[in-house]
């Protein structure tokens, strides 16, 4: 293979898997679910999206060719994952869950 393309897919794959650590320890230590929310619909989204990214710069570079399998697991990855996100902060919002005294507004007051 490519050094070049070798070297494209790890680091896709390291930059992912940092995202994707960055946004576990988010939802582990952020103090409420708003804010732990922001966890895996922001930070392992993109995680995820550069592991798929790796994905198919290394099964295109075998002959393969390009995949459409990665690219509609892109697509879906980042079309739910805000939606969902949306779902649960509705959610929350409807059964007034507890806050955290670092969060700033009441958005049920006003």
């Amino acid at each position: 293979m490519n050094p070049w393309i070798e070297g494209l897919v790890a680091i896709s794959l390291l930059l992912g898997s940092l995202f994707a650590l960055i946004g576990a320890l988010g939802l582990y230590k952020l103090p409420d679910f708003y804010m732990r929310l922001h966890g895996p619909t922001k930070a392992t989204t993109l995680g995820v999206g550069g592991m798929v990214v790796a994905s198919m710069l290394y099964f295109s570079n075998q002959g393969n060719g390009l995949s459409l399998h990665e690219l509609l697991i892109t697509l879906f990855l980042f079309i739910t994952a805000p939606v969902s996100a949306h779902m649960l902060a509705k959610a929350a919002l409807q059964q007034k869950l507890r806050l955290s005294d670092k969060t700033r507004g009441r958005p049920w007051e006003q």
